[in-house]
């Protein structure tokens, strides 16, 4: 009885220690910003949204706990996902700090860049795809993400 009511406690105790990154997150629709996407994102965060041509709307979602989003929305080229996914996967592994592929799935993937041996950051692509706009998410340009900040936000934008 001893070992089952130490066990309970010890899982209560890990359980309610444990903090929750994306707690502070709630949903965001971009619609406004002229992409048509609800998101997860703090509740403090600012949006700021600017043409890039005709063609293509640039939309940034920052806010606390490093949240630094990009997302590009243009004219869809292809409705064939894999498509873009390979040519996203493609894109990324030019850029010569590049090192490896966190994880991937259907929509996305996670990725490592290596400045050096010691200055890891890590971003991802997210596709979506709807009706005739291509909506590619990304980390913000300029931001320098841990592996679980990337996953967190990665996460925070699945459709």
């Amino acid at each position: 009885m001893k070992k089952v009511l130490f066990t309970l406690l010890s899982v209560v105790l890990l359980w309610s220690c444990q903090t929750d990154g994306g707690s502070n997150l709630v949903e965001t629709d971009l619609m406004q910003h002229g992409v048509p996407v609800t998101i997860m994102a703090p509740d403090s965060a600012t949006v700021k949204a600017r043409n890039m041509g005709t063609l293509m709307k640039d939309v940034t979602v920052k806010g606390e706990g490093n949240y630094d989003l990009q997302i590009m929305a243009s004219s869809a080229t292809t409705s064939d996902l894999a498509r873009v996914k390979a040519e996203q996967l493609a894109t990324v592994k030019t850029n010569r700090y590049f090192s490896r592929i966190v994880s991937e799935e259907e929509k996305g993937f996670l990725y490592e860049m290596a400045l050096d041996t010691n200055n890891l950051n890590y971003n991802f692509r997210y596709i979506h795809l709807q009706g005739d706009q291509e909506i590619i998410f990304s980390a913000g340009m300029a931001s320098t993400l841990s592996l679980e900040e990337a996953e967190r936000i990665y996460e925070a934008v699945k459709q």
